[in-house]
């Protein structure tokens, strides 16, 4: 990988300055909710060019911490995920190869299957390679006190909002319930195993994880093989916590009847851990709590900005309405 001593922004300017010549084409394709992709063609093949978010509006080097972790997977023969193949630094750029694929629109039973033997691989190799500067993954959660607090402070920030009565509103009457008995419940489960809700998870218990993994960060290309995408939160955390927000993401959700599948898969997978299972059971409702706080970030002006930095389209009063819908949606159904 280079770095390149240079304050431009232009991401025509960063893909020649990555590629190395100036006969090239370059197409917005779209990206996550914070980040932009770009697709890169040049008279030597395709690329990707990702652009990440300013510094200044997210502090995480999420930069560095994804192409650390694509060089060390791709150096340790995982191709299930793209190669970072140049970095400018100063404009918080990376590029790619191409991945040629479709959006996974529809979970099916092959597509938990290959998540498992990509998990599987990860697994494998954290127990016999270890990964340069590794960190904890974004918003680690090593504790039931960690994931209290984490809950606690969304709660916060969302109820300092000015002028959203409809928020309010939700927050006040439902949330803070459900809070209140699933925090009791977490509490009694851990108490009645004789493990103590607040204490740290043992390293030998944590996993390298890739945070914000789903089959909304998949493609799948012509023969039904899955490339996973976006790994800018990379690092150790509780296993639970991976496979909770697998079972949870509402980007593109595992349909119920292969739940099951996924969630068995990970028990089996994970089952080194004695007291896995039990952590599942206890906190998967409280991360179903964190997931309702999760989508309702349009909220905070901030949040929105920086969706419409990455191509967000919607109006923010309709956006602010659905995230709303699909927050109750989640209060109701992420509880068992």
């Amino acid at each position: 990988m280079i770095g390149a001593d240079t304050t431009a922004c232009n991401e025509m300017d960063v893909a020649r300055r990555l590629i190395g010549g100036s006969r090239l084409k370059l197409s917005a394709v779209g990206g996550g909710r914070n980040s932009r992709v770009y697709r890169v063609e040049t008279p030597n093949g395709v690329f990707a060019l990702k652009r990440y978010p300013a510094r200044e509006d997210d502090q995480r080097d999420r930069l560095g911490v994804e192409t650390r972790a694509l060089t060390w997977m791709a150096r340790h023969g995982l191709d299930v995920v793209p190669r970072a193949m140049a970095v400018d630094a100063a404009a918080n750029c990376v590029l790619l190869n191409w991945v040629e694929g479709s959006p996974v629109s529809v979970v099916g039973a092959a597509d938990i299957d290959q998540a498992i033997e990509f998990l599987g691989a990860l697994e494998k190799l954290r127990r016999t390679s270890s990964l340069p500067d590794a960190q904890l993954a974004s918003e680690a959660c090593l504790s039931g006190a960690e994931i209290e607090r984490q809950i606690k402070a969304r709660l916060a920030d969302l109820s300092a909002l000015d002028d959203e009565p409809a928020l309010r509103s939700f927050l006040r009457d439902d949330f803070t319930h459900a809070l209140e008995a699933r925090l009791s419940r977490a509490r009694e489960a851990f108490s009645l195993a004789g493990n103590s809700f607040d204490a740290e998870l043992a390293a030998e218990q944590r996993s390298l994880v890739p945070s914000d993994f789903g089959f909304h960060n998949a493609l799948r290309d012509a023969t039904g093989r899955l490339t996973f995408l976006d790994f800018e939160y990379f690092g150790w955390d509780d296993p639970v916590k991976l496979t909770c927000d697998t079972l949870l993401h509402p980007g593109t959700p595992i349909p119920q009847e292969l739940q099951p599948r996924f969630r068995m898969a990970a028990e089996k997978l994970y089952g080194g851990d004695p007291e896995f299972a039990a952590r599942l059971d206890a906190f998967y409702p409280l991360f179903g709590l964190r997931w309702a706080l999760i989508l309702l970030n349009e909220f905070h002006p901030r949040g929105w900005q920086r969706r419409v930095a990455a191509g967000a389209a919607d109006d923010w009063p309709k956006a602010k309405a659905w995230q709303l819908h699909a927050a109750r949606a989640m209060l109701m159904n992420g509880g068992d």
